[in-house]
């Protein structure tokens, strides 16, 4: 528990006042031993010789260097040794210098599954960065070929191994990349506790929670912004579509500054959500229309944050193979939290005034902020080990040769290219590959599809069956329902078919990933046409809860298998990806809390339905398309990993 309030921020800003005097990290402490290879230059060479004079006197046999072709897929490589290929925890030419300075007898015997008494006296000399665990985001932006991919995922499915040091890479100009002591490291996030990630994992959800709920939470209150202002439907909506707009505009600029290793994921999160959480005050009392939009769009811009680097912290804490459990509970609570808004806000604005669904959201946030500011830990490996080379630096005799992998790399780090890198690749991928483009459309219409109940369900359930605003806001319910349906389903067939297969054949090719979405993706216009038909006076309002909840069911799955199906086949990008997905997203979503209302109205919620489950059937035939003919697109695409 200590150590989690240390790394917490509010344990950083303890530590800043005391001047280091509480809250130690283990350097900091009297009698701690610092590992001999950040000490004694001269400390493995010395180990190697070692173990060669043990070789000796033995008569053991010597092994021989194991030929390893990087070009092959992992499966096709030539020796156990595989796992070495790849390792994400330097670049390639610190890793060259590293296998020609220390011999490949010394790897081996590190990993070999012979025992005997010469074993023991090696092994504290045991490299294993191939063994080191690696989070899915080092091990995604690290990934430029399959076989980086495939070595990636061998690691992430590898049984766990016992504790073992860790010797760093060394440069060739003496420079010593500071690295984990261990392999089972308690300061590397994936080594974690489970009941630590899922304590982590719980903020970062109870915060993506709150800003999403922030956009719908709005929607009761519309009718009194219009009476209160003197402003038209249209205008009023401007309250939800702003805030909508402004979330998809705020990961273009946090993102890239959460990915620098010297600021890392928590002040951006905390800096942001503190000013969220303050602009709720005046947006709950604002005495002028103008004003209340323009706060609204402020508070989308500053909640953006956990929308923007939320999975990449959870990126942080788990790998590859069980990235997709942890991602469905995360987008649980992105899904619900539009859906809940309303509920909260439903009765108590007609209850009291248009100006409680604000206050609302500023007790439910404000909580929320405190709760992350005592408990939330550091996830970023880079802003870690960057700390971490700082304080070996101060008891180290030579301190000029210790530095992090992050450091060297922050020198050539350019904040505004960062930026400009996620406003012009996005774009770029989407208009030269097909395969981006499809997704970014798709994604953005079933998102703005999503939004535009926000519209329809008053016209159906005020206008036609004559709830109040708390009870319409209980149908959105429908969508949570939804959500808790189709996460067992797309986690079994997570844990019984694509876990067993990548275990026995490899990370395979990417297309294998959307096979669920090629049935759930036909849920999409089903649900819709249920929906758009069921919503008659004359037709049980739980048929059209129903074809909500189907829905519902086809964009959860379809959208999981997309999110992991873009960051294996563009693994370097997948940060500039998701950034830009989000932008498209929300604009349109923002663009559909406009048109749903005009376009339902004139043509009715039916055939209305009826159009945009049309384009939904589009999208089908091109979920089809993309797996049947992705491995082609792939081959002609500048971008993918070959």
């Amino acid at each position: 528990m200590s150590d989690l309030i240390r790394d917490a921020p509010i344990g950083q800003l303890i530590r800043w006042a005391t001047k280091n005097t509480y809250l130690k990290y283990p350097e900091e402490k009297e009698g701690w031993q610092c590992p001999h290879v950040y000490t004694d230059p001269n400390y493995e060479e010395k180990k190697i010789a070692d173990y060669e004079d043990a070789v000796t006197r033995e008569q053991l046999p010597v092994q021989t260097k194991p030929t390893i072709n990087e070009g092959l897929p992992l499966e096709e490589a030539e020796s156990p040794q595989k796992e070495m290929i790849g390792s994400m925890g330097h670049d390639a030419s610190s890793l060259s210098s590293e296998d020609d300075r220390v011999p490949e007898l010394h790897k081996i015997a590190t990993q070999t599954d012979h025992e005997g008494p010469h074993m023991e006296k090696i092994k504290t000399t045991r490299t294993t960065s191939g063994l080191e665990k690696v989070g899915t985001r080092a091990a995604l932006a690290q990934s430029h070929t399959r076989a980086d991919l495939e070595s990636a995922i061998t690691r992430a499915s590898l049984a766990p191994q016992p504790s073992a040091p860790i010797v760093p890479a060394t440069l060739d100009d003496g420079t010593i990349l500071v690295d984990w002591y261990t392999t089972d490291d308690p300061e590397n996030p994936q080594n974690w506790s489970l009941k630590k990630k899922s304590f982590v994992t719980f903020q970062i959800c109870a915060y993506t929670l709150a800003v999403y709920m922030g956009s719908a939470i709005y929607s009761p209150s519309t009718y009194g912004v219009m009476e209160r202002f003197g402003v038209n439907i249209q205008l009023a909506s401007m309250g939800l579509s702003m805030y909508v707009l402004a979330y998809g505009l705020g990961p273009m600029l946090w993102s890239p500054l959460s990915e620098i290793p010297a600021i890392g994921r928590n002040p951006p999160y905390m800096i942001t959500f503190a000013i969220f959480v303050i602009l709720l005050a005046p947006a709950a009392v604002v005495q002028n229309f103008p004003g209340l939009i323009v706060l609204r769009f402020l508070q989308g811009f500053f909640g953006s944050p956990c929308l923007a680097t939320g999975g990449a912290s959870l990126q942080d804490m788990f790998s590859l193979i069980k990235l997709p459990y942890v991602l469905s509970i995360w987008a649980l609570s992105a899904t619900c939290g539009p859906a809940l808004g309303p509920i909260i806000s439903g009765f108590s604005v007609a209850a009291k005034d248009w100006r409680w669904s604000l206050w609302e959201l500023l007790w439910l946030a404000g909580p929320i902020w405190i709760l992350l500011f005592l408990c939330l830990p550091e996830t970023s490996t880079s802003n870690i080990l960057l700390r971490r080379a700082k304080r070996l630096r101060k008891i180290s005799a030579e301190p000029e040769r210790l530095r992090s992998q992050s450091e060297i790399e922050q020198e050539n780090i350019n904040v505004m290219a960062m930026v400009k890198e996620n406003l012009w690749r996005p774009n770029q991928m989407m208009f030269l590959d097909p395969a981006i483009g499809f997704t970014a459309v798709y994604t953005a219409l079933v998102y703005g599809i999503f939004y535009s109940f926000f519209e329809a369900f008053p016209m159906v359930y005020v206008d036609m069956y004559g709830f109040n605003e708390g009870e319409v806001g209980l149908t959105f319910l429908s969508i949570t329902v939804g959500v808790l349906i189709a996460m067992p389903i797309y986690w079994a067939y997570i844990w019984y078919v694509v876990e067993p297969e990548i275990r026995k054949n490899g990370l395979g090719a990417p297309e294998r990933r959307l096979i669920p979405a090629l049935f759930s993706s036909i849920c999409c216009p089903v649900g819709l046409f249920i929906f758009g038909w069921a919503s008659n006076p004359s037709v049980h309002w739980i048929g059209s809860v129903i074809g909500v909840a189907i829905f519902t069911i086809g964009i959860f799955i379809v959208l999981q298998c997309i999110f992991v199906y873009l960051p294996l086949t563009y693994p370097q990008y997948a940060a500039s990806l998701f950034a830009g997905n989000d932008f498209t997203r929300s604009t349109l979503a923002c663009g559909a809390i406009h048109f749903s209302r005009p376009l339902y109205g004139n043509l009715g919620v039916d055939r209305g339905c009826t159009l945009l489950a049309g384009l939904t059937i589009g999208c089908v035939f091109g979920v089809y398309g993309l797996y049947f003919y992705g491995e082609k697109l792939r081959a002609r695409s500048r971008f993918a990993a070959k």
